[in-house]
């Protein structure tokens, strides 16, 4: 997803602009921007890094934009690169999103001049003939944006006015607070160096950020946003010493589990409080709970599916977000629809949650972002609590992810009246532990990485697993072919003899899951399959096993159910390292972005 900041104070603007599109270098892009804006308009824009801007040594300046872009429409070319500007060289916009009808929009400006093959450009242009007819800037961007379709976050400024106009639909935009100094952004992550103050803005709303204050309209009306206070420290959006952040956040991973199970359990009981307001008669009429979330999300709901299912003996399923559709023979009011997005802001995640709401669904967000869309627009919320992730590969979200369900599985198991207390009591003990578990996996990073540097030139790698195995081992591919461009699959054991195993060689090393929780001895038959072909096996198994003639072996400590999310933390080093020995630009990886805004 591409990235936003603007600035309005009584300081320069240019180097405050520089340094936010640093903190947003982590989302991914391949071109970069800013406008100036006081008095004559002036843009620096390139394809590249941040870095590479040509910018004047200082610039008095105290009105600015600036962007970074993932290309959607039109290829990495200067040209296309943000902020865009009218004919008259007096309007610059930047743009997250994609503006749907854009080819109508530019069939109705005949006679301007386009120098991009983008759609954010059209924009521009119709600003420019806005202002033409006698609006200021704000009405000029508010009805320019009712004739546009598709999803947007804007920031325009213009020769003259002094301060910026933002708009949001279906793409995140957040406000802050400063002295003196006002901020615009597209996460909060470049304004926690300046504020923690901020506002998210709504779906249809157009602010003003000037020096002196924000104001927000919604549909003609003005309104007011709550404000947030980010508790993050601004240190925790940085490497602290890490190479890669990435590799801190993997390390962070003990304190990010014991903030998601902080505060939510009862030891005394052995029961769970989420603070939410899902009743317990709703709970117990409960038919079917739907999963529905892309990417790493979805693996974690394929995990807490499972553990949903055996505790609270009520049907699960889990869709991807750009498949799910309300279909038939579901039963509105006893339907519970759960989106999990870690930045709140998932498109396709968004459109299946908008989906269920319109058909009377009941919906729950599974988020770590406060104050994100997934938040505001769910019925109700529960936070994950892991804290700031930069990487755009996910790491320590997944666990937080996973145990937030597990605890969520057993409330609707107590809810339900389907709680076996021996079973609850094992499994919140086992939550428990797991941080610890996770810090024994940190400490034995070095053997790790000296098996993923060992096997990096392997033509491909194959991860199995079975139950709750299955979904880590589609996590593991996922991280190593996000990280190191090497060809992964992750499926269930079974299917290898289903038609992988025909591309299995001595060369495609096989990273098998053998704890509890994963069907160890099925799995291990498996195992055997792939080794008759000469495959090199590397195994993860529970601490009681011992698994015969692997290439090498990992022990995971006693956690019952909750082992293959251990083992999932050695898969997340291999990848890390193996991708880092290929000398791969892991933080920022090749044509990906850290939320996906845009269906």
């Amino acid at each position: 997803m591409c990235g936003i900041i603007g600035y309005v104070g009584d300081e320069s603007a240019q180097p405050r602009l520089v340094s936010g599109l640093q903190k947003l270098e982590y989302r991914g892009y391949d071109s970069a921007g800013i406008a100036l804006a006081n008095g004559d308009l002036s843009v620096t824009k390139r394809t590249g890094l941040v870095g590479d801007l040509d910018l004047p040594a200082s610039s008095p300046q105290t009105i600015g934009i600036g962007h970074t872009r993932w290309s959607t429409h039109g290829p990495p070319t200067d040209a296309n690169a943000h902020p865009h500007t009218d004919c008259t060289e007096r309007v610059a916009v930047v743009h997250n999103g994609i503006v749907g009808n854009y080819d109508d929009l530019r069939a109705e400006l005949p006679g301007h001049t386009f120098r991009s093959e983008t759609d954010t450009e059209v924009v521009a242009h119709l600003v420019e003939e806005a202002l033409a007819e006698g609006q200021d800037l704000p009405e000029a961007v508010a009805s320019v944006t009712e004739r546009m379709e598709g999803s947007y976050a804007l920031g325009v400024v213009a020769a003259g006015f002094d301060g910026i106009v933002v708009a949001r639909r279906a793409s995140p935009l957040v406000v802050g607070y400063g002295e003196g100094e006002n901020f615009v952004a597209s996460d909060v992550t470049p304004l926690l160096e300046h504020t923690r103050s901020v506002s998210y803005l709504e779906d249809g709303d157009v602010a003003v950020v000037t020096r002196d204050g924000i104001t927000v309209e919604h549909e003609g009306q003005p309104v007011e946003r709550a404000r947030h206070t980010i508790e993050w420290d601004a240190n925790a959006a940085e490497k602290g010493g890490y190479d890669h952040y990435m590799l801190k956040e993997i390390h962070e991973q003990p304190q990010s589990l014991r903030q998601a199970i902080a505060g939510r359990i009862d030891d005394y009981e052995d029961r769970v409080d989420l603070d939410l307001s899902l009743s317990d008669s709703f709970l117990r009429d409960v038919e079917e709970v739907q999963l529905v979330a892309c990417g790493t999300s979805y693996h974690a709901c394929l995990f807490g599916k499972q553990l949903i299912e055996s505790l609270a003996d009520v049907r699960a399923t889990v869709e991807y977000g750009s498949e799910y559709a309300v279909g038939s023979g579901r039963t509105p009011d006893r339907t519970l629809v759960i989106g999990v997005s870690q930045s709140g802001e998932t498109a396709d995640t968004l459109r299946g949650l908008r989906a269920a709401r319109r058909s009377g669904i009941r919906t729950l967000g599974v988020t770590n972002t406060v104050g994100s869309t997934v938040a505001r627009e769910c019925d109700d919320a529960v936070y994950i609590q892991a804290g700031p992730e930069i990487g755009v590969a996910a790491t320590k979200t997944f666990g937080s992810q996973v145990v937030t369900l597990a605890l969520l599985a057993v409330a609707v198991a107590d809810a339900r009246g389907e709680l076996d207390p021996d079973r609850a009591r094992d499994l919140l003990d086992d939550l428990q532990r797991l941080p610890g578990a996770v810090q024994g996996v940190l400490d034995d990073e070095e053997t790790i990485r000296d098996v993923a540097e060992h096997y990096a030139d392997g033509d491909s790698f194959f991860f199995v697993g079975r139950q709750f195995g299955s979904p880590v081992a589609l996590e593991g591919a996922l991280k190593l072919k996000e990280i190191s461009y090497d060809h992964a699959e992750g499926f269930p054991a079974g299917e290898l003899k289903h038609g992988p195993l025909a591309l299995v060689t001595e060369n495609t090393p096989v990273l098998a899951l053998l704890t509890e929780g994963a069907r160890p001895d099925e799995t291990a038959n498996n195992v055997r399959e792939v080794q008759a072909r000469g495959a090199p096996v590397i195994a993860f198994s529970s601490a009681t096993r011992g698994e015969e003639d692997v290439a090498e072996q990992f022990s995971i400590p006693d956690l019952g159910l909750l082992e293959p999310l251990v083992a999932n933390v050695y898969l997340q080093l291999f990848a890390y390292h193996l991708a880092n020995s290929k000398g791969r630009p892991i933080d920022k990886p090749r044509n990906l972005a850290k939320s996906v805004t845009v269906e």
